[in-house]
């Protein structure tokens, strides 16, 4: 039996006269650990299980508390804790696995003589951590009958070696030096001292050179260099760990950082070697994410952004680790940066404002900063906001660009919709940096942010009616400060906010006040030509239906837009019917179009083939014309009055005019319906091989394998077997379901035995048994294959 022991932990405490020693190593390849716990007075230790019968957790008692503070101990299988209470103290072994309590009862090296002891106390007792099966041990049942002899061996007694490292050769440990200066280190590194953490990382390699920490030690050693960016001597300490330690558990992250310096070195293949190992060895792992990460660096300073690209979003989307999604996010809107796609990039960065701030200050800020600017220089000024309060957040306030960052955060969201997070940020400059840099640039972005207005004159008059509004409610000095506000609101062409006034102005005294109406009818027509300027259609229609508005001709265009957006077809109709008998063939043309849209949309099919006829005869001389989509809503509006005739006679016009398009596949596919109806082969023929050439050049089979399967037909029908036979031996290549795969086995084994292949009929025939052997083309199958 193979049996591999490593040492792979060790740490030994002294505290008063208590010892604690932790140890790992690995049985038939499974790990486990042992725990020992050593006095110099006897003292009990107990197991205490749950109703499962498990044990969940040990518990030894001590007479007297130690005279130093012990922090908590943990590997992969224990956690070591403390308490005390009156004059005892208690150790608390938890379990992250399975563990077993045992007292060490002999001294081998002291004792000849050994027997079964159930002891209560003892100075030795070991906890043995496992995953499924007890290592080494094997627990035997005995007759409470049976006599307890005992075992003596002082003749055979052997030489004593001690412990032993990977070599077989003995161990000599100072118990406490290396593992002091190894929790200095991973100190040292969380805090990025680099250069001193492989200072004395050195030092303890060359005074410890047999430590059981070497692994780790060599480990730290090229994480240190990889942040120092010394690739040699990352390489050559990584070939050492990878030889010496290849089954410890950070070799993923080892292989990692060697292919990344075997990148950065210029040396493509030792890094696909590596990149490979860790891709197929540690397939799912975090740092088989990050080597993605280092791939797609490689591939962009190769000039493959768009290949890196796909690495990022590979791991975007299959990463769960907040750490690694981040970095990807990050690397990939510098890769959308590089490509001119500012937008795409913005997305990135606020996927990462979202889930993980903190970021953009762990990294070089100076690099996050660069990111911001390029956000803010394409204004996506959201986002280059949304860095620099990340950034703000997370650093001292003695930092160089600290009052930069808190000028950008206010500045950049004036100039958004984020009005309210612009006013704070503006506002917590000026408490910062009364006297700042920036001071005068924030007060003039505070003071427009808060009038909403550049006319400085205008503002203090506004500022001035508010108050007079406040101060006089209901008497004639407020009343006049109502209509001077609104009148002053017209004039600096802030419709919105004068027509908000209405409730104001209509309480206002009629004789004094007689133009109110027309006031609010002005404010009601701006506001909805500025809505129409910004798109804003909710705002149109509502104040059309609301106020009975009818704009000039020039304003046609923008409210049949929005009254389609929001299916007032009403409007939109009233809008083209308008038009319809416009002198300007133009015109007419594109109101003609317009009409036929909203007759479509509204179901009015007699309108839309009569409109649609008087279009198609304006532009059939014009190959090029914009409104020449009226063949599609022609063949659609036979389509659902399921006129198969005009169907047909549609689509010949339409082919036309788009040639082999692939927004038409769907109407091509009802043509071919069609022609599978009136078993019309040659129809189905002509119309399948359009199909399958626009997702052949398309790449894309959303109507795989219905066309293929009927195109199939269609030739079979007419004896063209050979091409039948192509048609659906094109099928093996895209993905189907397990009848569909079965149903074109069967078919393609059909063929091929009226080709008078019968192998290859036969092994098709097989085929679609075993893709589906419940389903009925399996059963035609076995019916064909016992012919």
């Amino acid at each position: 039996m193979l049996k591999i022991v490593l040492l792979v932990f060790f740490i030994s405490l002294n505290v008063f006269a208590l010892e604690i020693s932790l140890q790992g190593a690995k049985e038939k390849h499974q790990q486990y650990s042992t725990l020992h716990i050593r006095d110099s007075e006897k003292f009990l230790c107990q197991e205490f299980r749950d109703d499962f019968d498990a044990v969940s957790k040990i518990v030894c008692a001590f007479s007297k508390s130690p005279t130093q503070k012990l922090q908590k101990l943990q590997n992969n299988f224990f956690e070591i804790g403390t308490q005390a209470k009156q004059e005892t103290f208690f150790l608390v072994i938890k379990p992250y696995q399975k563990m077993k309590l045992f007292p060490i009862v002999f001294d081998l090296k002291k004792d000849d003589t050994t027997f079964s002891a159930e002891v209560k106390l003892s100075n030795h007792w070991m906890i043995v951590g496992y995953i499924d099966e007890m290592p080494l041990i094997q627990k035997h049942e005995f007759s409470e009958a049976a006599i307890n002899f005992p075992f003596t061996y002082a003749e055979d007694l052997l030489p004593y070696v001690g412990s032993l490292n990977m070599k077989g050769n003995p161990v000599h440990l100072k118990k406490v030096g290396d593992v002091t200066e190894y929790i200095k280190i991973k100190k040292y590194y969380e805090e990025k001292n680099y250069e001193f953490t492989l200072e004395l990382i050195n030092d303890i390699m060359k005074e410890y050179p047999n430590s059981l920490f070497r692994a780790e030690l060599l480990f730290y050693k090229i994480r240190v260099y990889s942040k120092l960016d010394e690739n040699d001597k990352l390489v050559e300490a990584a070939k050492e760990y990878l030889r010496e330690y290849s089954s410890d558990e950070n070799v993923a992250e080892v292989l990692s950082l060697i292919a990344r310096a075997y990148t950065k070195l210029g040396i493509n293949s030792d890094a696909d070697y590596f990149f490979d190992r860790l891709f197929s060895e540690h397939a799912g792992s975090v740092h088989s994410y990050w080597g993605y990460i280092y791939l797609a660096e490689s591939l962009e300073l190769d000039g493959s952004l768009v290949r890196a690209r796909g690495l990022y979003e590979k791991v975007l989307s299959q990463s769960d680790d907040i750490d690694v999604a981040a970095e990807a996010a990050f690397k990939l809107a510098q890769n959308h940066m590089a490509n001119s796609n500012a937008k795409g990039a913005a997305a990135q960065i606020d996927k990462i404002i979202k889930a993980k701030p903190k970021y953009f200050s762990e990294i070089d800020i100076y690099k996050s900063m660069d990111m911001m600017y390029d956000l803010a220089d394409n204004t996506e000024l959201v986002q280059a906001a949304g860095i620099a309060k990340a950034i703000f957040e997370n650093i001292e306030p003695t930092e160089e660009v600290y009052e930069e960052l808190a000028r950008n955060i206010g500045i950049w969201l004036s100039k958004t919709q984020m009005k309210k997070e612009a006013l704070s940020a503006l506002n917590n400059y000026l408490e910062r940096f009364k006297d700042g840099m920036y001071a005068e640039e924030v007060q003039v972005a505070k003071d427009s942010l808060f009038f909403d207005v550049s006319d400085e004159n205008a503002s203090l008059k506004l500022e001035t009616y508010d108050k007079l509004m406040q101060e006089y409610q209901n008497d004639s000095i407020g009343n006049k400060a109502i209509y001077e506000k609104a009148k002053l609101l017209l004039q600096n062409e802030r419709f919105a906010e004068s027509l908000a006034m209405e409730r104001e102005l209509l309480s206002l005294s009629q004789q004094e006040y007689p133009d109110v109406p027309e006031v609010i009818t002005q404010a009601a027509i701006g506001t909805m030509k500025q809505a129409l300027s910004v798109k804003e259609c909710n705002s149109v229609l509502l104040i059309s239906s609301q106020y009975k508005i009818e704009l000039s001709d020039e304003w046609d265009d923008g409210v049949y837009e929005c009254a389609m957006k929001g299916a007032d077809f009403e409007l939109a109709k009233k809008m083209a019917d308008k038009n319809l008998k416009s002198k300007d063939l133009a015109q007419r043309k594109k109101w003609l179009y317009r009409y036929i849209k909203v007759d479509f949309a509204t179901g009015n099919y007699s309108n839309v083939i009569e409109a649609s006829k008087e279009l198609v005869a304006l532009i059939k001389d014009d190959e090029n014309s914009e409104y020449k989509d009226v063949y599609r809503t022609l063949f659609d509006t036979y389509h659902r009055l399921e006129n198969h005739q005009k169907m047909i006679e549609s689509i010949t016009e339409l082919l036309k005019a788009y040639k082999d398009d692939y927004r038409d596949i769907e109407r091509y596919v009802a043509v071919m319906a069609v022609g599978s109806e009136i078993k019309d082969n040659n129809m189905v023929i002509e119309y399948g091989e359009k199909i399958m050439a626009i997702q052949q050049s398309s790449n894309s089979y959303a109507q795989s394998p219905f066309v293929e399967f009927a195109l199939y037909q269609a030739y079979s029908d007419k004896e063209n077997y050979n091409r039948a036979l192509e048609v659906i031996q094109s099928l093996d290549v895209l993905e189907l379901d397990a009848t569909q795969r079965a149903r074109q086995k069967y078919l393609l084994g059909s063929v091929l035995e009226k080709l008078w292949r019968d192998d290859a009929s036969q092994k098709a025939y097989q085929e679609a048994i075993d893709a589906e052997p419940s389903s009925a083309w399996a059963e035609l199958a076995k019916s064909a294959k016992e012919i």
